[in-house]
């Protein structure tokens, strides 16, 4: 006799549907406001995922190192949005050689690399969204792919199965899943421009490159947690874990939104990453 789902089951659905609903609103209230108000929001994710990032690398978040990485991504951000995004980035790299020292003989690649891993798109993301303009579009065109992104490749990976992607690191994923996923991703890009009125060619090679770093983004962290034997990067979202496991793919794709955009245009970096110039 088969089993059917449990009460723990549909609670525990229950919750994780909340909880994602309850932080989509959030964010994406921010992200429309912008200002202040969205510069709190990386602020504070920052740190909690610094937070993270010392408990998966080293066991612990309530080291020296832990300390240094969370003040160097929030003072960092501070600077990103008073628009001295250069001086942010040297304060990353103070930041993470700071963290080298502290835990020199203990993970001190992994725990240096992770004040890159949270400041960079931190960054990014402030320099998107307070550009002198279409900050909005921008940072709206980095958090669509990547939601369309996820959510195709999980149905495409469920629907029609496979050849895994990468078994050792993320069992579940599948190649269909991932070419689904990109795909979509591209042609949500190319609906952006049409909506803006931007190239859309342009649009969809850039939402086709998102895409990619979104998904690479998401099987490194697969990776960091597997070679810790960590499950989920915290307990701080209910029935979805940590801030890392969610926005994995967010902080590959707003890094390499935000250096196309500073690359283009460093001036006026959400247009130049929207329209190319």
């Amino acid at each position: 006799m088969g089993t059917g789902p449990t009460k723990g089951s549909f609670h525990d659905l229950g919750l994780r549907l909340v909880s994602g609903i309850v932080l989509a609103v959030i964010a994406f209230g921010l992200i429309w406001l912008g200002g202040w108000g969205f510069t709190m929001l990386v602020g504070v994710g920052g740190v909690l995922m610094s937070w993270e990032w010392s408990r998966i690398v080293r066991g612990t978040g309530r080291d020296t190192a832990c300390v240094v990485h969370a003040l160097a991504v929030a003072i960092a951000v501070g600077l990103a949005a008073f628009g001295q995004p250069l001086l942010a980035v040297i304060v990353v790299a103070m930041g993470s050689v700071i963290v080298m020292a502290l835990t020199f003989g203990t993970q001190t690649v992994l725990s240096s690399l992770g004040v890159f891993y949270v400041g960079i798109p931190a960054v990014a993301l402030i320099v998107l969204r307070l550009a002198p303009s279409h900050g909005l579009a921008a940072v709206l065109l980095v958090m669509l792919v990547v939601w369309t992104v996820d959510t195709a490749a999980f149905m495409g990976g469920r629907s029609i199965g496979g050849p895994k992607l990468w078994p050792a690191v993320s069992p579940n994923k599948t190649w269909a899943g991932f070419l689904s996923g990109v795909g979509a991703g591209t042609v949500m890009g190319a609906g952006i421009g049409w909506w803006l009125g931007a190239p859309r060619l342009n649009l969809a090679l850039v939402a086709l490159a998102l895409g990619i770093a979104s998904q690479g983004g998401d099987l490194a962290e697969s990776a960091l947690k597997r070679a810790f034997g960590v499950k989920d990067s915290s307990g701080l979202i209910p029935g979805h874990g940590g801030i890392l496991d969610r926005v994995d793919g967010v902080v590959a794709a707003a890094t390499l939104a935000g250096m196309i955009a500073m690359v283009v245009n460093f001036a006026e970096p959400a247009r130049a990453l929207l329209f190319g110039g």
